[in-house]
């Protein structure tokens, strides 16, 4: 065990947005049971670009005893992610379709950050 900085998530504040989930390269936050959590100590690098993106100020980095960061680890928890990815984890906020069917943009509307795909931007635009 060691002394770092780690992320720590305040499970009362958080309301599962899962802003959280993809500025986490490493893999650490996942949303489970509608909260995020860090699932394993050993992937959080301590490097906070989770907390800029949380709406609910659910997020902060504190120091305390925990287990080394693993950058072994972390590739694998990578590869996971990225075959789960191969199956279209992405979908339009509209048609559905994920982004094997469509070319899909992220895009911010209505104080949200959505996924649309090409052609559902029009319709989107001009109403």
């Amino acid at each position: 065990m060691v002394n770092r900085m780690i992320v720590k998530i305040d499970e009362e504040k958080c309301n599962g947005c899962g802003k959280c989930v993809s500025p986490c390269a490493e893999g650490a936050i996942q949303i489970i049971d509608g909260k995020a959590k860090v699932v394993s100590e050993e992937l959080c690098d301590g490097m906070g670009f989770c907390i800029g993106v949380c709406p609910q100020d659910a997020i902060s980095i504190e120091e305390r005893q925990t287990m080394d960061f693993n950058p072994q680890a972390v590739k694998e928890m990578q590869e996971k992610n990225h075959k789960d990815t191969e199956a279209g984890s992405i979908n339009c906020f509209k048609c559905g379709k994920d982004e094997n069917e469509r070319y899909l943009m992220p895009l911010r509307h209505g104080k949200e950050s959505i996924w649309v795909c090409t052609r559902c931007l029009p319709a989107l635009i001009h109403g």
